[in-house]
């Protein structure tokens, strides 16, 4: 089950960074975004770090390689997620609220579980 669990969740961060790239959204996420919140002027590099993690994370966890350090890596950058957006657009993603960290939160309960599966 927990398998099941990684793959699905590595299959997400890789589709994030795919297609962050595809839609040429690395460049807009750091200067636009990254730079704006005070990051400046490293927000095009930090863009593109967290672009390049996605893949390399999403792939070794695809894979099952280095899963505890990639998963608590992925879950820094979610609460960076959760404290520079979505925790000021409250709990929910879209419904009762737009843009909240419901998502983010159950996707950082997932990198736990893989984290530490006996816990």
């Amino acid at each position: 089950m927990n398998v099941l669990l990684r793959l699905a969740v590595a299959f997400i961060f890789l589709t994030h960074g795919c297609t962050r790239i595809y839609i040429n959204g690395v460049t807009p996420f750091g200067e636009q975004f990254l730079d704006a919140v005070g990051f400046a002027p490293l927000g095009l590099y930090i863009a593109w770090a967290i672009t390049l993690f996605e893949l390399v994370g999403g792939t070794l966890l695809l894979f099952g390689k280095f899963v505890r350090p990639i998963a608590l890596v992925f879950i820094f950058n979610l609460l960076m997620g959760i404290i520079l957006v979505h925790f000021k657009e409250g709990w929910f993603v879209v419904g009762a609220g737009r843009n909240g960290y419901e998502y983010s939160f159950l996707l950082i309960v997932c990198l736990l579980v893989i984290a530490f599966p006996r816990a």
